[in-house]
């Protein structure tokens, strides 16, 4: 009798063994599976990093009404845009896909011109003031004597800096800087600063040009 309680015993245990040991098992594979899981997620997308051109300049063609530096890294497009007008143009950059859109208007010692171009050109500023956390305007003197209002903007805006350049009596230009992607502004700053930089040698290289 003791003997068959015995077995029943050694065969209990030897049961319950099993059954741990396959838990056991199981556990094992099921972490390691969990564990292979974790190293294979997809990581999420990033911005390469820039490589941002070296700062080199040349001079804008002489069949414009005006003249400026812009960057060897950069090509001069017309404007293609469905309601562009005669030197409307693009300045593009490929490598960082921006651009700066620099639209420009004869005022004709027309006061009433100047003051519709301004106030238009405040407006397309003022339209970010929703996604913009921050708006800076300065006047910035040039070394040719010019006198140009430029506006920052901070936030995740589609443009982040414009300006305007006017004689007050013949000419009227502005620019807008822009980038064609997705990526949010914070991961273009460094882009972005450097763009800032290039509209800024833009503005201290800019004359009107004498018609011909």
């Amino acid at each position: 009798m003791n003997n068959r309680n015995n077995k029943s015993l050694i065969n209990s245990h030897t049961g319950l063994g099993s059954v741990f040991s396959t838990l056991l098992l199981l556990m094992t594979l099921l972490l390691v599976a969990i564990s292979c899981q974790r190293d294979y997620l997809p990581k999420p997308i990033g911005y390469n990093r820039l490589e941002l051109p070296a700062p080199e300049y040349h001079l804008s063609p002489d069949s414009l009404p005006y003249r400026f530096e812009y960057s060897t890294a950069a090509k001069l497009l017309p404007d293609t845009s469905g309601f562009h007008e005669r030197y409307w143009v693009e300045i593009y950059y490929p490598q960082l896909k921006s651009n700066i859109h620099i639209t420009y208007k004869p005022i004709r010692n027309s006061e009433q011109l100047l003051k519709e171009f301004m106030d238009d050109a405040y407006k397309l500023a003022a339209k970010h003031q929703i996604k913009a956390y921050a708006i800076d305007e300065v006047i910035v003197k040039t070394p040719t004597g010019k006198t140009a209002v430029v506006v920052e903007l901070a936030g995740e805006v589609p443009s982040q800096m414009q300006f305007t350049i006017t004689d007050s009596t013949k000419n009227f230009l502005r620019g807008a800087l822009y980038f064609n992607t997705k990526v949010h502004n914070d991961s273009l700053k460094p882009a972005i600063e450097y763009m800032k930089k290039d509209i800024l040698h833009l503005i201290n290289t800019f004359d009107w040009n004498t018609p011909k």
